[in-house]
């Protein structure tokens, strides 16, 4: 009863700040959880996809293991996307200065995302921009850092990031494109792959021409680089 009369007497703020504190405390915890699921668990779907599906496609996937994924494949995205993935925590300090030196006249950011952060927004969040989005991917960002680990981030990212129209996952692009599974991805047909990730619905990964070629060749070149000076190693 004294329990019951104490709530009672509280102010309408303090009911409404213990409800928020309440709310945050089992977001949080729900979110953990969510995350811990995936270390183990493959994400099964993802708000991109169900956009596909809400727009009557019918989603592709294969999820391959990436001890079986080509390694040509992963040191093409770490060229392409984040060449200090084994070394970051989840955040290109550097890569975000310039992205935004890059948009200050635009007063838009673009750019600048870790595979880290990439993958955080892949596999529990939506597309698009706006800074309530950019929060949620930086807290989700720390948390796959935390609990999965570099393995599992590239393993997740690689099998899920879009690889054409309703195509998800580097497997199911390379069937798509060259017509066998991942596992043996040549260099050039990685660093094509690569290419096509920033804009999966507009560019083609089987015989690329202009822009998709030419950055597809210097990909390749710096996948060397990503060999020569193991810059993989947190993959090994």
């Amino acid at each position: 009863m004294a329990a019951r009369r104490a709530r009672s007497t509280r102010s309408l703020p303090s009911r409404i700040f213990w409800i928020v504190v309440r709310t945050l405390i089992y977001a949080i915890i729900i979110s953990v959880l969510w995350v811990l699921a995936y270390r183990f668990v493959a994400p099964p779907i993802t708000f991109t996809m169900l956009g596909d599906i809400a727009g009557g496609r019918s989603v592709k996937i294969d999820w391959m293991p990436l001890s079986k994924i080509d390694p040509n494949m992963a040191r093409a995205a770490i060229a392409a996307e984040d060449a200090k993935f084994c070394s970051h925590h989840g955040f290109d300090q550097e890569a975000i200065e310039a992205a935004i030196e890059r948009n200050a006249k635009g007063g838009r950011i673009r750019g600048g995302s870790t595979i880290s952060q990439q993958t955080a927004k892949n596999a529990f969040l939506w597309q698009g921009g706006g800074y309530f989005r950019k929060g949620l991917e930086a807290y989700f960002t720390l948390l796959i850092e935390t609990i999965w680990g570099k393995k599992r981030i590239m393993e997740v990212y690689l099998n899920i990031a879009e690889t054409g129209i309703a195509t998800y996952g580097v497997n199911e692009g390379s069937k798509r494109y060259f017509g066998h599974d991942a596992s043996r991805m040549n260099p050039i047909e990685a660093a094509r792959m690569a290419a096509v990730l920033p804009l999966p619905k507009k560019r083609e990964a089987v015989v690329p021409k202009g822009y998709v070629r030419r950055y597809g060749n210097a990909i390749a070149a710096r996948s060397g680089v990503v060999r020569r000076e193991a810059m993989d190693a947190c993959l090994r």
